[in-house]
């Protein structure tokens, strides 16, 4: 295995966020939210449902990242489709990023996101 070069200052940034405590946080959450739309949605879904985004166990949970009917209808989901099942991938992840960013995390799946690591 061949050794990586990382430039000297990455190496200060990352050690000055380390001293500071929280400094990091917003710097996590912004790259989670930058590879959301893909990688992390997807590693959420596959959590949450088995990474089956049309999913309806009858439960009273929906779709990929199981949303509750009322929460789907409470972040605009109806737009797309009555239930969250029944919507693309593409709009689940949309809602789910409205949730997210008014819930300012990944809180509103609480043991995935632990489990997961992302922040909540």
């Amino acid at each position: 295995m061949r050794a990586r070069h990382v430039p000297r200052g990455a190496i200060l940034l990352a050690v000055a966020l380390t001293a500071i405590p929280g400094a990091g946080a917003p710097a996590v959450a912004a790259e989670h939210q930058r590879t959301a739309p893909g990688k992390v949605w997807d590693r959420l879904a596959r959590c949450e449902s088995g990474g089956n985004w049309y999913i309806n166990t009858g439960n009273g949970y929906y779709g990929g990242l199981q949303f509750l009917r009322s929460t789907w209808a409470a972040y605009g989901g109806e737009r797309y489709a009555h239930y969250p099942h029944r919507a693309a991938r593409a709009e689940q992840i949309e809602v789910a990023s409205r949730l997210r960013d008014a819930r300012g995390g990944y809180g509103a799946w609480p043991s995935c996101a632990r489990r997961l690591g992302l922040p909540r």
